[in-house]
């Protein structure tokens, strides 16, 4: 396992983290599925256990993630160990059987304390703003609370998770105002759309998560037009078959790199992503011993010129699959 400085901060993270939001279950708000489906809370914590042999140190979940289950199997497996880096978010909550968000500074302090609760932590290594947008920046209210939490020594570092397909606009904002560690953010083979971000974020020392490197798994290869989801898992909209068909389609020219690392699509992805050296880390989704395996092992430098036609692909042909996942949201 390779290691990254975290921006400006004092955390040095292992460049391929455990994403928490799977391993929260098959979580459902009113009829509207948040989770990944059913999931065995005993190989979620195999898979915790074999992602810290593997040198896996970061963690990143949410307080939305599972409602809550997520952190608790994250805190009954990991505790206080002061070798592992907890990233969690708070904003988005269930209330009255729908979906909604709550970025008021009273909100944001409750959140948080239940988090430590569920985590079994006194503090989070890095907490952020779950996709807060324009507005509630302007208001100012979560910048006050992510504030008063550090000072209060709940938190150490602060940061915003960015909208997945229109990440600039947020970004600007903390920027403008100096201030925040970092931003997660979106980047895959298919959605490039926040490297502008990326690489005006680095330059000011920003921290920077890259989620959904796999997109939804769409990206590992692994499924076709017969591959199903059940009803509690959100890729059962997601991901239609015909989007499957269509990005296995054109992904054609890219998987002809997979011959010349020899490496399979997950680690051609995962690697992708990692070959931004602004990047401090990638975050794919971890629910079993094996995908801890497969997310870790075989991951290569590729060469610039292969970096820039997978860029190219990005803004030519895979611009049709993007055009479709946006419509699907």
């Amino acid at each position: 396992m390779q290691y990254r400085q975290f921006g400006k901060t004092e955390l040095l993270v292992s460049e391929v983290g455990f994403g928490a939001w799977a391993i929260g279950g098959a979580a459902m708000i009113g009829n509207t599925a948040i989770g990944w489906g059913e999931v065995d809370d005993t190989e979620t914590k195999k898979a915790i256990h074999r992602s810290l042999d593997l040198g896996i140190n970061f963690f990143d979940t949410a307080d939305i993630y599972g409602l809550g289950h997520s952190e608790e199997i994250i805190g009954a497996s990991i505790g206080k160990r002061k070798d592992v880096i907890i990233a969690s978010k708070g904003g988005n909550v269930s209330r009255e059987g729908q979906f909604t968000v709550d970025y008021s500074f009273e909100h944001l302090i409750k959140a948080c304390e239940d988090s430590l609760k569920r985590l079994k932590r006194d503090h989070i290594d890095y907490y952020q703003l779950h996709s807060a947008r324009k507005q509630h920046i302007e208001e100012g209210e979560c910048l006050r609370a992510m504030e008063q939490l550090k000072q209060d020594g709940k938190i150490r570092y602060w940061g915003l998770s960015l909208p997945t397909f229109e990440p600039g606009t947020e970004a600007k904002q903390l920027m403008d105002k100096n201030t925040g560690d970092g931003f997660q953010l979106v980047l895959n083979i298919i959605n490039q759309r926040a490297l502008p971000v990326i690489r005006e974020t680095a330059t000011k020392g920003y921290g920077i998560i890259a989620r959904m490197p796999l997109q939804f798994g769409l990206l590992t290869g692994k499924f076709d037009t017969k591959t199903t989801f059940s009803t509690s898992d959100h890729r059962n909209k997601r991901l239609p078959s015909a989007l499957i068909h269509l990005a296995n389609e054109t992904l054609g020219p890219a998987w002809k790199l997979c011959n010349k690392y020899n490496i399979n699509k997950t680690q051609l992805a995962l690697s992708y992503v990692l070959s931004y050296p602004e990047l401090s880390i990638v975050i794919p989704g971890i629910r079993t011993t094996k995908h801890a395996e497969d997310n870790t092992t075989g991951l290569v430098k590729l060469e610039k010129a292969d970096v820039e036609k997978i860029e190219l692909m990005g803004q030519e042909e895979l611009m049709p699959v993007m055009e479709k996942i946006v419509a699907l949201g």
